[in-house]
């Protein structure tokens, strides 16, 4: 229990390093933006209570705004994202339970479950991110596509990141 409490204080820790210090300044024509960060949520395991998961994407969102400046927009989309995932676990779920200290992975789940349930996650936290980031409907089209796109190159970030880093759990 202590040692998957470290590792995900490291992870904490190691993915906002790595969004503030590398990502953050990939801009693909002004427009796509890699946001790795969320991958945190995504790893957690399934059977995380909900106040923890809450907290933690909020403290993950916070530390992001903190460094990007943005004024809490991070935390909100990133909590909003939290606060789905349960959902969408469910709805994932087939009615099957998962086992008690798994986490979501391409090991454990499988590739198709991995991608639908990333996917999902990362576009709610794009649309969020990026509505509020302009607050306005009236670049809705633009900032839709700029979602759309910024969701397929996360996407693809975090399952090369999923297959590099880590081992198979089957």
């Amino acid at each position: 229990m202590r040692n998957s409490f470290i590792t995900y204080i490291f992870r904490f820790i190691i993915l906002v390093l790595v969004q503030v210090t590398i990502l953050d300044n990939i801009n693909f024509g002004g427009y796509i933006n890699p946001y790795l960060y969320v991958y945190f949520i995504l790893l957690l395991p399934f059977e995380v209570p909900g106040w923890i998961l809450l907290i933690s994407a909020f403290l993950m969102g916070l530390s992001i705004d903190m460094f990007e400046n943005t004024m809490g927009i991070n935390a909100a989309a990133t909590v909003l994202m939290a606060f789905f995932r349960p959902t969408v676990l469910r709805s994932l779920s087939s009615g099957k339970d998962y086992e008690k200290g798994s986490k979501p992975s391409i090991g454990y789940n499988g590739f198709r479950w991995f991608f639908t349930y990333s996917l999902i996650l990362i576009f709610i936290h794009h649309v969020a991110l990026f509505y509020l980031e302009v607050f306005r409907f009236t670049h809705f089209f633009a900032t839709l596509q700029r979602t759309l796109l910024s969701t397929i190159f996360t996407l693809i970030l975090i399952i090369i990141v999923q297959y590099i880093f880590e081992k198979p759990e089957r």
